[in-house]
């Protein structure tokens, strides 16, 4: 039995393991991508490029709300895993109940969803307005928050499969629990 395991029950800001830690940053980091510009217009064309910059910045630097589904999802994903892990990554009976697998399949959702959302970059326009702007020469850029967001859900997955694997080296031996 490990050291984690025998520890006396309450919650403690010591006992919160470095991978609970790099949860609630990559969570802190997904709040951070929130406010951060998602979508970028861009042009080649200096008429199309000039036409762009007399747009409100609004329609031109889009926010994640304006993006679809799958760009606002995954950011909130791990927002919710690095809010829950810390305070409830203590308690055993939370984690052998599945709280480590729980964070991996938040954190996998949200590593679908990022994709999703780079694919999808366009629909957050409406197929007019898309087939309009791609006539015109305009670009889809991903812009600092898609960025900031993808490396929210890196974080998370990895720490998630990391926490995974040290409750998985934790458990009983194969030895132990066969005897059982």
């Amino acid at each position: 039995m490990s050291t984690r395991d025998r520890r006396e029950p309450g919650w403690s800001l010591a006992r919160v393991s470095w991978r609970e830690w790099l949860g609630l940053v990559a969570g802190l980091l997904a709040v951070g991508s929130l406010f951060l510009p998602w979508t970028n217009l861009g042009a080649e064309h200096p008429e199309v490029s000039a036409a762009l910059a007399e747009l409100p910045s609004e329609d031109v630097h889009r926010s994640v709300w304006r993006a679809t589904f799958f760009g606002w999802l995954a950011p909130l994903l791990v927002v919710v895993a690095g809010a829950c892990v810390v305070p409830f990554g203590q308690r055993r009976s939370l984690r052998t109940a599945g709280l480590p697998q729980l964070w991996l399949v938040t954190a996998s959702v949200a590593a679908c969803a990022t994709v999703l959302a780079w694919v999808f970059v366009g629909w957050q326009f409406g197929s007019e307005q898309r087939d309009f702007l791609t006539e015109s020469g305009v670009t889809f850029d991903a812009g600092p928050g898609r960025y900031l967001g993808a490396a929210a859900v890196l974080v998370s997955l990895v720490a998630a499969v990391l926490d995974v694997r040290a409750g998985v080296s934790r458990g009983p031996s194969r030895r132990t629990a066969r005897a059982r």
